[in-house]
């Protein structure tokens, strides 16, 4: 008898003790701006929609296909995303969800290069851009027509991520495996010169003047920055372990890189090219910390509008930790689904 109430009371510890954790692990949302975010969740291969002034999760919209980043497209708003696949079964198509609605209105297929990745708004109308890892090319698609309206070859391997010159025909690609950013023109629809990196070149951003090219290296842990008028790295910075994204403030004074390794966010002054903050996610210091927390994994890096906040996706922890951009703080979180990765933002 008594064994059986020592099991019972260690019994009733233990669902305390899990409740506890359940409830301290649960994200706080604490914060209130304007807009909604669009949470790109690979393995529950689904969408978070949440409100940022309300404070609630909107919908989690479900995909059929597993999904890796997205974009705002205006006039209507749409939010466009990539259909990337499972590790056996590529995909080669992109997913126009209604930003009114929260509902899927089609896919729009590729042609046969898979795998797409990374995807921007171009200045066109109702055009994206999308990159694929295997074809490795640069699709320029008409969401409205579906059409496909142009395929460039990257001439690189592993064609990743993209950004466009806020003012020319160009649009820059990293290519993971070449180690290389492509330039393309897609006005004459070729790749006008590849520049050599590094090891495993990945996250990629352009200042707000187009004056530089930060691109991250993931497997020698750096930044490479590029001069835009010269193509010359005029500089090469130190980052955490596993630099796998980079993304410039609104203003463009600061850059932000998520260090997947480490768990941090390492801010940059563009100007003076020095490491100014780094930020430390909740979950690295001890086995507690890893319990409630779990182990951060920093990916995907978006800014808000307004100028105040970026949000970076907790790929382990399936959330969104909310960074103040004044005081270089995490000030909220928000509970995503399984692995968020890409993010997408509207007004």
């Amino acid at each position: 008898m008594k064994k059986l109430q020592l099991v019972t009371i260690l019994f009733s510890l233990l669902l305390m003790a899990l409740g506890l954790v359940y409830f301290i692990e649960r994200p706080t949302y604490s914060i209130q701006t304007e807009g909604i975010l669009y949470v790109v969740n690979k393995g529950s291969k689904s969408i978070t929609i949440f409100d940022l002034f309300e404070g609630t999760e909107v919908k989690e919209l479900q995909l059929a296909i597993e999904p890796h980043e997205a974009t705002l497209v205006s006039n209507p708003n749409r939010i466009v995303v990539t259909n990337y696949g499972s590790p056996d079964d590529a995909a080669k198509s992109i997913t126009v969800i209604n930003a009114d609605t929260h509902t899927k209105e089609k896919t729009i297929l590729l042609g046969e290069s898979e795998r797409p990745h990374g995807i921007i708004t171009m200045p066109q109308e109702n055009t994206v851009g999308v990159v694929t890892d295997v074809g490795n090319h640069l699709s320029v698609v008409d969401i409205v027509t579906d059409k496909v309206e142009k395929q460039i070859g990257t001439l690189q391997d592993f064609s990743h991520l993209l950004v466009h010159h806020p003012t020319k025909p160009l649009v820059y690609v990293s290519n993971i495996n070449s180690g290389s950013v492509s330039v393309i023109n897609v006005e004459t629809d070729e790749v006008v010169l590849v520049i050599p990196c590094s090891d495993r070149a990945e996250g990629i951003d352009i200042t707000p003047d187009g004056s530089e090219l930060w691109v991250t290296n993931i497997d020698d842990n750096s930044i490479s920055v590029i001069d835009t008028e010269t193509y010359e790295i005029t500089n090469r910075l130190e980052t955490g372990n596993q630099p796998l994204r980079l993304q410039f403030s609104i203003d463009g004074k600061t850059s932000l890189v998520s260090n997947a390794s480490d768990g941090t966010i390492s801010i940059y002054d563009t100007e003076t090219k020095k490491q100014i903050a780094n930020v430390q996610i909740p979950g690295k210091k001890n086995l507690f910390e890893k319990v409630i927390y779990r182990t951060p994994r920093p990916v995907g890096i978006l800014m808000h509008p307004n100028g105040k906040y970026a949000f970076v996706s907790n790929y382990a922890a399936g959330r969104v930790e909310v960074l103040d951009m004044g005081t270089f703080t995490l000030v909220s979180s928000i509970k995503a689904g399984s692995m968020p990765d890409g993010l997408a933002f509207i007004n």
